[in-house]
């Protein structure tokens, strides 16, 4: 994997960055200073109906369009430009090394022709981009691409989704990319441990976990698991004999009996504890890193009380909730309380936002 940039498209400014999960849509905007610092314009989440989005794929376009032009409005932005993103199992990325000096024609070319042999499908069937990472690490004569494709229909739906909703898709990135801008960001404001920390990134979903490891500008492993908040629900539904609908209402209420704790939260974060574990592991055997410097828990399923601390005992490595608005001012047209309740499930919006200062 290579380094994060913006795929499928230019950066423009002013631009919203729009998360589309499982179970919500998240939006922010993010504005900068001359000195430098930079200020979080708006932020805005709008929850999804179960199975309008799954695995990635807008499957109730319409519903999810409606839901798209409820958040715009209820963020209060003018800001029509976008960032959206695909999840990274509906992208393909290569990285090639070519003569370093080739005009952009030339690229384009070259780039085809490489191409063709890692795509499964025709090059007709996908929208094909590609940048240029920087020298190669062997040859100075060379330049490394990051070559990344994804079949037509998806970045259409994309595409689709924000004109439904009065928007412009400026750039289509890739969700674990946009997620690793907002983390490298973070990693400038951290006590210099080491010049380039080891990252790993769990993002706790709905129906999935997803562990990325990072290191500079570097995605070095990336490891989608079947477990996420979904488990914790059906495990309240069938402890307590309710419905899943009733059971999620009651999870995301806190509205849950005095046993749930005990009888039904630790048995959970126990089994979401091992999954990490044993993600980890797979990248240790798979590399020459036996530890990571840290490790942060994102997105909708991370803030579950307990979860941080057991990671940190289980693999004796710190752990913690990430913030992806640290370090950043807020704007009077956010509510302080209502997005920090809930900032982790904002990393990719924000990741996405940063763009349009790359």
């Amino acid at each position: 994997m290579g380094s994060p940039r913006s795929l499928f498209g230019s950066r423009q400014q002013p631009m919203l960055g729009i998360d589309i999960s499982a179970s919500s849509l998240k939006l922010v905007e993010l504005g900068g200073s001359r000195d430098g610092k930079v200020t979080v314009e708006r932020a805005a989440i709008e929850r999804l109906e179960k199975g309008w989005v799954s695995e990635g794929n807008i499957e109730n376009f319409d519903e999810v369009a409606e839901a798209l032009r409820r958040l715009v409005k209820k963020s209060g932005t003018k800001t029509r430009r976008a960032a959206f993103a695909l999840p990274s199992s509906s992208v393909i990325t290569r990285k090639i090394v070519l003569p370093a000096g080739l005009s952009d024609e030339e690229l384009e070319i070259q780039v085809e022709s490489e191409a063709s042999h890692y795509i499964p499908f025709s090059l007709d069937e996908v929208s094909l981009d590609f940048c240029v990472v920087g020298a190669s690490k062997n040859s100075s004569d060379d330049v490394e691409i990051l070559i990344a494709a994804s079949r037509k229909d998806k970045v259409q739906d994309r595409q689709g989704l924000a004109e439904a909703a009065g928007l412009t898709a400026a750039v289509l990135d890739i969700e674990s990319y946009a997620s690793h801008v907002a983390i490298a960001r973070l990693a400038k404001g951290w006590p210099k441990s080491s010049e380039q920390p080891l990252v790993a990134l769990v993002e706790v979903g709905g129906a999935s976990s997803n562990l990325l490891v990072t290191q500079g500008d570097e995605i070095l492993f990336e490891r989608e698991q079947s477990f996420g908040g979904a488990q914790l629900t059906q495990a309240i539904a069938r402890h307590y004999g309710i419905s899943a609908e009733e059971a999620e209402n009651k999870k995301r209420n806190a509205d849950l009996p005095e046993d749930f704790p005990v009888a039904v939260l630790r048995p959970y974060v126990s089994g979401l504890t091992q999954e990490i574990a044993r993600a980890l592991q797979l990248f240790y055997t798979s590399s020459q890193f036996n530890a990571v410097d840290r490790i942060l828990l994102a997105g909708g399923g991370s803030s579950v009380a307990g979860l941080a601390a057991a990671v940190t005992q289980a693999t004796e490595t710190a752990c913690q909730v990430v913030s992806p608005f640290e370090g950043m001012e807020m704007g009077g047209g956010v509510r302080m309380k209502n997005i920090m309740k809930e900032a982790s499930t904002y990393l990719t919006a924000t990741g996405l936002a940063l763009r349009r200062f790359d």
